[in-house]
């Protein structure tokens, strides 16, 4: 393989991402920008680098003025070492998440869960926790889209089994979404 057959590949991958899945969580975002709802984000490995990602961006980057406008209430889950380790440590890894946000979440909020199987433990069981306390899910899958898809509410998949493709192609999308919210929320 070389450069150029990869890049072709992945442009096949993007391609075969559906555009409905990335705009119902568009809206969702969007919604809960203008009810002040939280969003709380997560994933492992990877993901969770996505998660820690598109949480500064859509903190920092869906701005156009700094001062005055009002700001999208954003948490990566995957940031707060001292709780992962203390909720792992005592409960267990599959905790780490769902214990987090029981600390925070309220029905209304939504939960972006990010998992390029789409079958890991510790989040399913926190969007098992989401969906059991009135929050949005939103599920970001490759492979097959594992237990996640069905899982959760809303999904956007990409029907890839190269993680590397998938949480690449998942980037790609997290910062198409960045740049509509922008102008979306300049708007409100």
């Amino acid at each position: 393989m070389n450069l150029k057959t990869y890049t072709r590949d992945f442009n096949d991958v993007l391609q075969c991402v559906n555009p409905q899945e990335v705009d119902a969580c568009i809206s969702l975002l969007k919604e809960a920008y203008d009810n002040n709802r939280q969003v709380f984000i997560f994933g492992n490995g990877g993901s969770g680098a996505n998660a820690s990602h598109i949480c500064e961006d859509l903190a920092k980057d869906t701005l156009q003025n700094f001062d005055t406008q009002k700001r999208l209430r954003v948490m990566s889950l995957t940031d707060n070492t001292s709780a992962i380790l203390a909720w792992a440590n005592d409960n267990g890894y599959e905790s780490i998440f769902a214990e987090q946000m029981k600390n925070f979440a309220q029905a209304g909020d939504i939960a972006i869960a990010i998992s390029g199987s789409g079958n890991s433990p510790n989040v399913l069981c926190a969007v098992e926790y989401a969906n059991n306390h009135g929050l949005a899910t939103v599920g970001c899958t490759g492979y097959d889209g594992g237990k996640l898809q069905d899982l959760a509410q809303h999904n956007i998949h990409i029907p890839s089994h190269n993680m590397g493709m998938v949480e690449s192609v998942h980037l790609i999308i997290f910062h198409y979404i960045i740049k509509t919210l922008k102008g979306r929320f300049a708007q409100s």
